[in-house]
């Protein structure tokens, strides 16, 4: 057992830091609320090859892990960018394609994946469907080369920024079981029959969030990523490096806020003396410190066990999951801290706390919430009675 990143992780970890660190939360927040988009950071993080870590290197990628793009991820948020299409373009969609798409599939899409000259969205959230995936309305009805592809995807995100977005789709329904038997479609996002309506959200990221109307979209048949019915199996291949790339991202805005918080407990004096120096300032951020690293723990054996899965048989679910949770807990406990640490200037734009808050909540809702989470852990974990 070594809990040592290697000489290429740590390297991949320090370059990454020096990129974003050009950038910084100023620049990301600027963006964020003038309704801009960080490109040049993306870009620039392309151009390096850090967004195609995970691709293989036969389509240009780095040939690495989830452990590796949850580096990347990692830093970025440590940084003050955490970048929600890292979690959507490299981790789900590309993942996805990398496993189950046809030759010609790869070809066309992972170069650019590796490269970050394409972003993907993915849409599998409905109004009436949420967690239960069964219950997914959006339909795609094969009609001789081309697939009829109609319904609606509720809070998905970056869809102004992508090209394309992998839509979880029903091709048909169990007679016996009235269960959607579901597919994998990438449809272009300027395709005629697409309404793109945004959803106005108390969070402050370059990435929004929209409904997205499909009315009778043609879809060229060749657009279906694997076998046809089974795209919720599929699905899973990309939905456990979204758990862990969630929670990498999140254990960044923890490490993010504990240095703005230490470094402000260290220079602001009152009475003469730090505040650092009071166990009520010092504790509760040593505590915050403790949960982070635990959390971080839990997201690096995550992305390890789904890492090895393919040769050795290593099942990542519980230990996304719990990273997931581990990590949403930690980064809420740690911001809070820092803003409380801060007193009224916590709430200033100026120190960069406050306007995280919406992003590290959503983490404790999305991409699986919390109680679906201790509901996976209490069923396949415990054994105990499935309880939905």
């Amino acid at each position: 057992m070594d809990f040592t990143e290697t000489e290429e992780q740590a390297m991949l970890r320090g370059a990454v830091a020096s990129i974003v660190a050009k950038y910084g939360h100023t620049y990301y927040a600027e963006r964020a609320r003038s309704g801009g988009k960080t490109d040049e950071l993306w870009n620039e993080l392309g151009r390096a090859g850090y967004l195609g870590v995970n691709v293989p290197e036969a389509y240009g990628g780095g040939g690495m892990g989830i452990s590796e793009l949850a580096i990347v991820a990692e830093e970025l948020a440590t940084g003050g960018c955490p970048l929600v299409l890292l979690i959507v373009s490299p981790a789900i969609c590309a993942t996805i394609i990398s496993r189950f798409g046809t030759t010609g599939q790869q070809a066309q899409w992972l170069p650019r994946f590796a490269t970050g000259d394409l972003k993907m969205a993915f849409a599998i959230t409905e109004p009436d469907a949420g967690s239960n995936s069964h219950n997914i309305a959006t339909t795609a009805r094969r009609d001789g080369d081309i697939y009829r592809l109609s319904g609606t995807k509720y809070y998905i995100s970056g869809c102004d920024e992508a090209e394309a977005v992998l839509v979880v789709t029903r091709t048909s329904t169990d007679d016996a079981t009235g269960r959607s038997h579901l597919s994998l479609l990438v449809v272009d996002l300027d395709s005629p029959g697409i309404d793109k309506t945004l959803i106005p959200v108390e969070m402050v990221a370059p990435e929004k969030q929209f409904t997205l109307f499909f009315d009778n979209v043609e879809v060229p048949a060749e657009r279906l990523i694997g076998t046809e019915g089974d795209g919720l199996r599929q699905v899973f291949f990309g939905l456990n490096p979204e758990r862990i790339i969630t929670a990498a991202t999140a254990t960044g805005i923890g490490r993010y806020a504990l240095d703005r918080a230490s470094g402000y407990a260290r220079d602001r004096s009152v009475w003469g003396t730090p505040i650092g120096c009071h166990q009520g300032i010092a504790h509760p951020l040593a505590k915050a410190k403790i949960e982070v690293e635990l959390a971080r723990l839990m997201c690096q054996k995550a992305a390890w066990a789904y890492d090895a899965g393919g040769s050795s048989g290593l099942d990542a679910g519980e230990a996304a999951n719990m990273a997931k949770y581990a990590a949403a807990e930690a980064t809420l406990g740690a911001l809070d801290q820092a803003i409380q640490t801060h007193g009224g200037n916590g709430m200033s734009s100026e120190y960069g706390l406050a306007d995280l808050w919406g992003m590290a909540r959503l983490m404790r809702i999305a991409p699986v919430s919390r109680e679906m989470i201790l509901n996976f852990v209490a069923q396949h974990s415990l054994g105990l009675p499935r309880s939905y």
